[in-house]
């Protein structure tokens, strides 16, 4: 194959990295340029693709080519997935929306919401006010039940009395008794 670099040229002495940049470097920017069209971002991700080469046990790679190769492609795509998002992002921030601030008494009657549902977690037993916290910040039941140590089967039916507890406190709090 012409124009591809091969590192048969000194077979008694080991590469070090430096040949093995020179040898490949033109091959990737080659090869990410085609992908994304831009010299600077081809060069850019050609030396994040070496700086990774680097980063590994780079010797005992059998064919450090078709590493390369390997790993420019993915990195191309992968900026040009990354270009996408922050593209995007950008377009979603530049949109105006509507910027109302708060009143004073919203600000008021959310801080008053924040206070009654604080203090109903706090007056909640240690277990109940774990497993409300824990199943809200996404954690399934087996977790639950790991981390409050109790039986997997009846977490289900803790975290509905734990629900219960806090809505009649909570209720309480914001004098709406049920």
């Amino acid at each position: 194959m012409e124009g591809i670099a091969t590192m048969s040229e000194h077979p008694v002495t080991p590469p070090t990295f430096q040949h093995v940049f020179r040898a490949y470097y033109p091959q990737v920017v080659r090869q990410v340029l085609r992908i994304l069209g831009d010299a600077a971002a081809a060069e850019d991700v050609a030396q994040d693709v070496f700086l990774q080469l680097y980063d590994q046990e780079w010797r005992t790679i059998d064919n450090v080519g078709g590493w390369l190769h390997q790993a420019s492609i993915y990195a191309a795509y992968k900026y040009v997935r990354s270009e996408r998002r922050r593209s995007s992002r950008d377009e979603r921030g530049a949109e105006p929306g509507p910027s109302v601030e708060p009143s004073t008494e919203e600000r008021w009657l959310q801080q008053e919401e924040i206070t009654a549902v604080r203090e109903a977690l706090t007056d909640l037993g240690e277990r109940d006010r774990a497993l409300l916290l824990l199943k809200y910040a996404g954690y399934g039941y087996r977790e639950l039940a790991e981390i409050t140590q109790v039986e997997s089967g009846s977490v289900g039916t803790l975290l509905a009395r734990a629900r219960k507890k806090f809505r009649d406190l909570y209720q309480r709090r914001r004098g709406m008794e049920s």
